[in-house]
């Protein structure tokens, strides 16, 4: 019988793309996660993953289970936070980091519904352009972006965020829009230097993928500098889709590209190591990882 990190493993194997990667999120063996995932197969009688040498790509089939099952074990971690109110008292002041794009548009609303639900509960959110130390802040937890380098945290995913490509309506009145990635070499490209390999954007569309060398007169190390920078109708660059919605909405930016996916933004909850946690950290970091099953911030 399969149990619930059974499905966690075939969770994060979605999530992280291939096997090795899945078994360091989850902090385990690759042999153990490979074995949870063939015996979750052999049980349910479908293949949920399709493996290759570098990949593991989810079946039709495995996609739409992890959809189902992603919102069930929200479910079920939102369970046990309740639970956990008559377990313990949970009250208290938790101390929280984030980053300061993110924090106010996405952040603050989940810590908000929070306060609701454990009156007895302070909130101090720490919010920072960069990635604060947690113990050397105290902080109870954190909630960042992207890669995570290797560390002793405490981590959870919380989900993936959607990177799109962009450019200003004036831009592409003077330059014509790129119809394949290919096409990108004809334009001035915005790189981001702070992103890992910024000059290189990978493409994919269904089993089809494209690299290309970005390159252009203007760069920045700052996510927000480079929206701006498009805005601003200096070429064309790549954003997450949370940063520019506005923008989209207010057609003063659009998107190309839009039948090529790029690799997704990760976004995660960390928390110190070696410690048990308090019982209102523990409700926090299920009940943010709860609500954006349902509800994905961007």
């Amino acid at each position: 019988m399969a149990t619930l990190d059974d499905y966690r493993v075939f969770i994060a194997v979605v999530e992280q793309g291939n096997l090795s990667a899945a078994a360091r999120h989850l902090h385990r063996s690759l042999q153990a996660v490979s074995r949870a995932l063939a015996a979750l197969e052999n049980e349910l009688g479908v293949e949920l993953i399709q493996r290759t040498t570098r990949r593991a790509q989810p079946s039709a089939a495995g996609l739409a289970f992890h959809a189902r099952l992603k919102t069930a074990l929200a479910d079920i971690d939102l369970a046990r936070s309740e639970l956990a109110e008559h377990g313990a008292r949970i009250d208290g002041k938790l101390r929280i980091g984030g980053s300061t794009q993110f924090s106010a548009p996405h952040l603050v609303p989940v810590v908000a519904a929070f306060m609701e639900r454990y009156p007895d509960v302070d909130v101090e959110l720490v919010v920072a352009d960069h990635r604060a130390d947690l113990q050397r802040d105290k902080l109870d937890a954190a909630v960042r972006l992207g890669e995570l380098p290797d560390s002793r945290l405490h981590a959870r995913q919380l989900g993936m965020l959607r990177v799109v490509t962009v450019g200003a309506p004036g831009y592409f009145a003077r330059h014509g829009r790129p119809q394949t990635p290919a096409d990108l070499r004809r334009h001035q490209c915005i790189v981001r230097r702070s992103a890992e390999d910024a000059r290189r954007w990978n493409y994919r569309r269904g089993n089809r993928r494209q690299s290309v060398e970005a390159h252009g007169r203007f760069s920045a190390d700052n996510a927000a500098a480079c929206n701006a920078a498009a805005l601003a109708g200096l070429g064309i660059g790549l954003a997450a889709l949370w940063q520019v919605r506005g923008l989209l909405d207010q057609g003063r930016l659009e998107t190309v590209l839009d039948d090529w996916q790029l690799p997704a933004q990760a976004v995660h909850i960390v928390w110190p190591p070696g410690r048990q946690l308090p019982a209102r950290t523990r409700a926090f970091i299920d009940f943010v990882a709860a609500r954006w099953a349902v509800e994905p911030p961007g």
